[in-house]
């Protein structure tokens, strides 16, 4: 999301900080005990049983397929430094988000579809088959970024699940709005609710991924409780978190940050080095909790898997596939 935040960020004492030594030894014996679940690369899932409790699904098995080149971010960082402006403009609104109540959690899945759906969020991972686990690279628009393990499942599902039509183009997403326990949507400034879409073929990708959880256990509130898109190959403001509602449309949506400041968030939010943004360049990145920047990466490195949705796009759409 937007707006730089140049308090030092990484002043978190070392007692707060979960040892990844043993955040690596936990997962390594989970491999081991959810080996049989394995199916194919990419494509398997923890079963949901209907007796489970949504506790019981994590940790989830985890998919060997999703790896990245970097250290896990530490578990204090990435969930204590974000961005959620339903809460506030600050990086601490942990919280605040707090008060939000994602149990029980209502999706609204409508538009263009055969089959729409009105489901809990828990029924919705028990229809689809369950979870699994995910690292990914996080690359936020403000030019600092993280390594997650993410939980959850492949949009694709969901897009499964609905059946599109043939003239559904794009997804549309909207997160939650309720003024009375989100103090940041009483700010008429910002056209509330969050809204967030991408092309049908974007969500598609086996990349595009629902998030339920984080570092094995359920997503805390300020990460997007209890339903989050995760875009890793975009900026993070794309990422829309606690979703209530997913309608297929013919037209292409306007986001929130985009109805904002067109000039600075555009609809691709695709990840390019080479793309400044107006008020700072995208060429490096700040990693949480470490010294020193490193060079972004085109795609923010998933340019293998999602280059091709965007080839010869842009002059045929004679925009910008990166701002």
């Amino acid at each position: 999301m937007p707006f730089v935040h140049k308090k030092n960020i990484w002043s978190i004492k070392d007692n707060l900080i979960t040892s990844e030594s043993i955040f690596e030894k936990r997962r390594e014996i989970l491999k081991k005990i959810g080996a049989s679940y394995l199916i194919l690369p990419g494509s398997f899932l923890f079963p949901y049983s209907a007796q489970a409790s949504t506790k019981s699904l994590y940790p989830p098995p985890i998919n060997e397929f999703y790896k990245v080149n970097r250290d896990l971010t530490n578990e204090s960082y990435a969930t204590t430094y974000t961005n959620f402006y339903e809460f506030g403009s600050n990086k601490n609104i942990w919280r605040k988000a707090a008060k939000l109540q994602t149990k029980p959690w209502s999706l609204s899945i409508e538009g263009l579809v055969n089959n729409p759906l009105k489901i809990d969020v828990n029924d919705l991972i028990k229809k689809i088959g369950g979870i699994e686990e995910r690292v990914y690279r996080f690359r936020c628009v403000e030019a600092w970024s993280m390594t997650v393990p993410w939980a959850g499942f492949p949009l694709s599902k969901i897009i499964s699940l609905v059946e599109p039509k043939s003239d559904a183009k794009f997804v549309k997403f909207e997160t939650f709005y309720d003024p009375e326990v989100a103090p940041g949507q009483k700010q008429k400034w910002y056209p509330w609710p969050y809204q967030e879409a991408i092309t049908i073929e974007e969500a598609k990708t086996d990349l595009s991924f629902m998030a339920t959880g984080i570092y094995g256990k359920e997503l805390p509130n300020q990460n997007g409780a209890p339903l989050r898109l995760v875009l890793p190959w975009k900026y993070g403001f794309k990422s829309i978190k606690s979703i209530v509602k997913i309608s297929f449309v013919n037209e292409r949506p306007i986001g929130m940050w985009e109805r904002i400041a067109p000039n600075e968030y555009g609809f691709w939010a695709n990840v390019n080095p080479n793309v400044p943004h107006p008020r700072w360049s995208q060429a490096t990145e700040q990693l949480l909790g470490l010294d020193g920047r490193i060079p972004t990466m085109i795609y923010n490195g998933y340019a293998e898997q999602v280059s091709s949705l965007y080839k010869n796009l842009e002059s045929k759409l004679k925009e910008q596939l990166f701002k």
